[in-house]
């Protein structure tokens, strides 16, 4: 069994993610209670895996209209369920993206696995890699350059991928060219 460490993120690399100036999630941190930063012996903050996750939720609903009081009122699976009825089919993206980011970061392959073939299965490989895909290893670069991943996370989801690809090829008919050939 590998044991990971757990990953801590800077306030820097949450607004990179989310989007969310760091001056705004430090007001957040104040006025509401979804996120609780740990602190270092030097008092800086960070935060876990988790808190990435509901902050990118958090962003992605205030993006589309929902005012941060009432975000912050709702528990963790309305949220999800507000996001998912958002008519935005940006939104539907943006929370695919964020939704592979937590399997990567919490190294679930199982899940992203079962995740991308529900994905493949209902955009179609194309769809798939043009809309998420790159959109998901754009985000993979921020973390991969800050080192705020561990080269097991970014392997884990490269291997993935570049199996679903293959495998959606494999799918594809073969083309036989029944012409006569003169060699």
């Amino acid at each position: 069994m590998i044991v990971v460490p757990a990953m801590a993120y800077t306030i820097r690399e949450l607004e990179s993610l989310s989007g969310i100036r760091a001056h705004t999630i430090r007001i957040w941190e104040q006025r509401y209670h979804f996120l609780r930063p740990s602190r270092t012996p030097t008092n800086i903050r960070t935060y876990s895996g988790n808190e990435l996750k509901t902050l990118l939720t958090v962003a992605l609903l205030n993006k589309y209209g929902y005012r941060i009081s009432r975000i912050d009122e709702m528990p963790e699976e309305e949220r999800t369920k507000a996001i998912l009825r958002l008519p935005q089919p940006d939104a539907r993206i943006e929370f695919a993206v964020n939704t592979m980011i937590g399997f990567m970061a919490d190294l679930d392959s199982a899940g992203l696995e079962a995740f991308l073939d529900a994905w493949i299965t209902g955009n179609g490989l194309e769809q798939a890699v043009t809309t998420l895909i790159f959109r998901f290893m754009d985000k993979v670069g921020i973390l991969w350059q800050t080192s705020r991943i561990l080269p097991a996370q970014e392997h884990l989801v490269s291997c993935i991928i570049r199996q679903k690809i293959i495998a959606a090829i494999d799918k594809l008919p073969a083309v036989h060219n029944r012409k006569t050939r003169f060699v």
